[in-house]
């Protein structure tokens, strides 16, 4: 995964913010990089933009072998289906749904079929909420909901990882032991990238970067 001169703004006129100036990045697979930054500094923009669901204005993205600023919405939402798996602080679980029914619904919509269930199965085992799978979302705990909605983040079988400060909504316990979930996945081959703001996410990160003034440091 690369990204080479992104730039993105928001707002017209007077009101433009830029909080894109000239980034770039390289992550490897098997690669765990997190990214610092304040508070508006474009962290959840960055993800973003690698991940296709926004789009740069200018600059040159290149994920899984995509370029994707050159993607039309169609090619776009395909991208997202298949090479890129998404993980966010509030979860964004269907709360009408089950554990695993939320896990399986990514396979469902790409019509998966029984592979992705047996896929699904075997993640949720791993990642420690088989029990939890069986209920709504509304009675587990934060940690257990994060699991789950990592568990739907792999269930295409993502080439990249995109988690926007995943552990923002949990307690120290859950999410030190989502952070080490999230070294496992990249002990598996992927590339992630991990926006926060806790400190404790670099000591497991193969690199840090700082994402101030628009430009990643690191």
């Amino acid at each position: 995964m690369s990204a080479r001169g992104v730039e993105k703004a928001f707002g017209a006129g007077g009101a433009r913010r830029r909080v894109l100036e000239g980034a770039d990045l390289d992550v490897w697979p098997g690669e765990f990089v997190a990214v610092l930054g304040r508070s508006g500094s474009g962290k959840s923009t960055l993800l973003h933009l690698l991940g296709g669901l926004e789009r740069a204005d200018a600059g040159v993205i290149e994920v899984a072998g995509v370029r994707v600023d050159r993607c039309r919405d169609g090619e776009l939402a395909a991208f997202r289906r298949t090479r890129v798996g998404f993980v966010f602080q509030f979860f964004h679980l269907l709360p009408e749904l089950t554990g695993a029914e939320n896990v399986l619904l990514p396979a469902r919509l790409g019509r998966g079929g029984g592979v992705a269930r047996e896929r699904g199965r075997v993640l949720i085992d791993r990642l420690g909420v088989t029990e939890a799978a069986t209920r709504l979302p509304g009675v587990l705990s934060g940690g257990e909901q994060q699991r789950l909605a990592l568990a739907r983040a792999l269930i295409n079988e993502p080439t990249v990882l995109l988690a926007d400060e995943p552990t923002g909504n949990l307690d120290e316990e859950s999410g030190r032991g989502v952070l080490e979930l999230l070294r496992q996945v990249a002990g598996d081959g992927r590339a992630v990238v991990i926006a926060t703001h806790e400190r404790e996410a670099t000591a497991i990160a193969d690199r840090v970067l700082v994402l101030r003034g628009g430009r990643l440091d690191g």
